[in-house]
């Protein structure tokens, strides 16, 4: 049965008014969908997701948008099963599926998790150190990131519409960015199913989320500086998009990933008979068969020295020759067929070109099983061999399929320009049982690269693989590739806020920020150690009675420490050193003297100490040397749900004469009134 695609635009699911388009199912050629273009404003969209879908999220902190990802990560797994289904129209067998379907939602529960480990329970971050620019430190600067007010415009490729649509969207929507994302037709079936079961979930505030299938209109003409399009397609799509007047005059945020040349290099020490050789030609294997080559991340070009080149062809001969091809409902296929007959055409154009300066050398047509060659969108995998390296149409010409060409290299300086050749790509990967070939290819190739994954045997097992971006490292590349960033864990987020240097006095900062500087008003009175969460005050404090430093105290530290460093036991030793003027105190004892006399020991909502940030000692501390602390109440976040919160404590160990020699963040885990802490 066919289904009419629609799109969901302010808050309603609404049918295209214009010219219709159809997709097939990959391997009958069967119509199983159409959509109509147009159908909704896309100014009003626009607005919509401005002043309906930002201010939304915008009520909600980093903490709630990452559990409000993982909840819908969570919903997502258990309504999966339908999505596989489309997924087989498409041409994907179950693991392909599996890479799109799965891919999308983890990188969801990475980013609901991430966002709540490495960013505050608040609705703005504070980035970097601050920054003082008065003696007195009256006057201080940092920056301050917050999130744009306008949306994001995601526009998708066909080859991945469910993962595709999702890494795009995790890091704007944990930012407080809302959302329209505009999948590829030939798939769109895929990316709206996805988007209605997020719908289905409840989770997603009004206007979060808004989906076009079809044509965008003239969406473009609606953007602005606040805006952020994000793009994976083509090279010469990207640069029409790059050119718009949105762009160029007001400066909407744009960013790209396009074509990619993906290299693999086998480095001279990956013999015929070493691991890494068979891992070589695994990886080619796969990346030709996986989503049936039609990854932007694929292997098309492998880089073999020329006394390899028999064995690599050998090895891939056979593994090739156990990837069963056809229906990819079967439960022994592993090679589906291109997602629509019109990639077929399209890679039959590239092997043209591609073939004008290389040679066959694994081409057969395989048996299809539960399917035929005449209805499917059906490529055998192909390798070439290119007969002239350096000018091979390899390096200009993008297979989008199960093709790879082996391009021999007779040193590595030769491998290195190879790649460089490519002009810019997403990945390249490179095999080696060599460390010292490995770092030189590495760091050679690295500025022509997004991701370098470098593989040996002992990580062989282990490794996610050439062609699998992960939701914490950047995924994009130069040049070719588009010259853009995706995902990299909160790098990804920092695209949508916008990073502001903020100046004022230590209180000032303090209010606006909800972090305490140096230099603003304390609060004493009673021990901030005796208040639960809610009633703790950034810039609560105590000041300590002062304790002095022993010879004694030295001495015994160093018996139960067993650190006897000659800077604290040979005084001597110590006065020859160009930094003592004699025996000195450890510093970690300096920092359990401290603790001594800031912690008030008795049970109260202070429920653990977990950990010390930033730990400095400025000055060496001697025997005689009078300390007091300075503990203040520095920043705060609520662990949603968990009964307590985290509180940071700005800390300075101060000598009798105003001299700091120490200084740090303590971190501690502080109870609610309703949470776990002690009576």
């Amino acid at each position: 049965m066919t289904t009419t695609l629609m799109s969901h635009v302010k808050g309603q699911w609404v049918r295209g008014d214009g010219s219709e388009r159809s997709m097939h199912d990959a391997t009958t050629g069967e119509v199983i969908a159409t959509l109509r273009n147009g159908g909704f404003d896309p100014g009003a969209a626009v607005q919509y997701a401005r002043q309906v879908g930002g201010p939304n999220l915008r009520k909600m902190t980093f903490h709630e948008r990452a559990l409000m990802l993982k909840g819908i990560a969570t919903y997502l797994n258990e309504n999966k099963a339908e999505l596989y289904e489309l997924s087989y129209m498409a041409g994907c067998t179950k693991s392909d599926a599996m890479i799109d379907v799965d891919g999308g939602i983890g990188t969801f529960f990475v980013y609901g998790s991430k966002g709540r480990r490495e960013l505050p329970n608040a609705k703005h971050l504070v980035d970097g150190a601050v920054e003082g620019f008065a003696k007195d430190g009256s006057f201080l600067g940092l920056h301050l990131c917050t999130p744009l007010r306008g949306v994001a415009v995601h526009i998708n490729a066909f080859n991945f519409p469910v993962w595709g649509m999702m890494e795009k969207m995790a890091p704007a929507l944990l930012a407080g960015v809302p959302v329209i994302t505009k999948p590829a037709t030939p798939t769109a079936y895929l990316a709206e199913r996805a988007v209605r079961v997020i719908m289905q979930s409840g989770l997603l505030p009004e206007g979060a989320v808004q989906l076009v299938v079809g044509s965008i209109g003239d969406l473009f003409d609606h953007l602005s500086g606040q805006d952020a399009v994000g793009f994976t397609g083509s090279a010469a799509t990207a640069a029409k998009l790059r050119s718009h007047a949105c762009v160029v005059e007001r400066s909407t945020r744009f960013t790209a990933e396009a074509d990619s040349l993906n290299a693999s290099v086998l480095a001279p020490s990956a013999a015929p008979g070493t691991a890494e050789l068979d891992l070589f030609v695994r990886e080619v294997a796969k990346e030709m068969c996986v989503k049936a080559g039609q990854k932007c991340t694929a292997i098309r070009r492998a880089l073999v020295p020329r006394s390899h080149v028999e064995a690599v062809v050998e090895g891939l001969r056979a593994r090739l020759g156990q990837m069963a091809m056809g229906n990819p409902r079967h439960e022994k296929v592993r090679l589906g067929p291109l997602a629509s007959s019109d990639q077929r055409l399209e890679l039959e154009k590239a092997v043209e070109a591609l073939s004008a300066g290389s040679e066959v050398a694994i081409g057969e047509r395989p048996q299809l099983l539960d399917a035929a060659w005449e209805k499917g969108a059906f490529a055998a995998p192909l390798v070439l061999i290119s007969n002239d390296p350096r000018a091979s149409a390899a390096h200009q010409v993008e297979p989008f399929g199960p093709v790879a060409t082996l391009i021999p290299y007779d040193d590595l300086g030769q491998a290195v320009d190879f790649v460089a050749l490519g002009g810019g790509s997403l990945v390249t990967s490179v095999f080696s049982k060599s460390a010292d070939e490995a770092r030189e290819l590495a760091l050679e190739v690295a500025p022509h690269n997004g991701r370098v994954l470098v593989i040996d045997e002992r990580c062989g097992k282990t490794s996610t693989g050439h062609g699998s971006p992960l939701p914490h490292l950047v995924h994009g590349g130069p040049g070719r590739a588009g010259g853009g960033e995706e995902l990299g864990g909160m790098r990804g987020v920092m695209h949508y806020l916008q990073r502001t240097a903020l100046q004022g006095s230590p209180d000032f900062l303090t209010a606006i920020t909800g972090t305490y500087m140096k230099g603003a008003e304390r609060k004493t009175g009673e021990h901030p150690f005796r208040k639960h969460f809610e009633d703790l005050q950034v810039g609560d404090s105590v000041i300590t009675e002062s304790r002095t430093v022993t010879l004694d105290d030295i001495e015994r530290f160093a018996d139960l420490s067993g650190d006897r460093f000659y800077a604290h036991m040979d005084e001597e030793a110590a006065k020859a050193s160009p930094i003592f003027e004699g025996r000195v105190a450890h510093g970690y004892f300096v920092v359990s003297m401290a603790a001594g006399l800031f912690v008030q020991p008795d049970p109260g909502p202070v429920l653990a100490n977990y950990g010390l940030d930033g730990c400095r000692f400025s000055t060496p501390t001697y025997p005689g040397d009078e300390l007091h602390v300075a503990f203040t109440c520095k920043s705060k976040s609520l662990r949603i749900g968990q009964g307590y919160g985290e509180v940071a404590w700005d800390t300075e160990v101060i000598r009798a004469d105003g001299t700091v020699v120490a200084a740090y963040d303590v971190l501690t885990m502080v109870a609610t009134r309703d949470g776990p802490a002690p009576e």
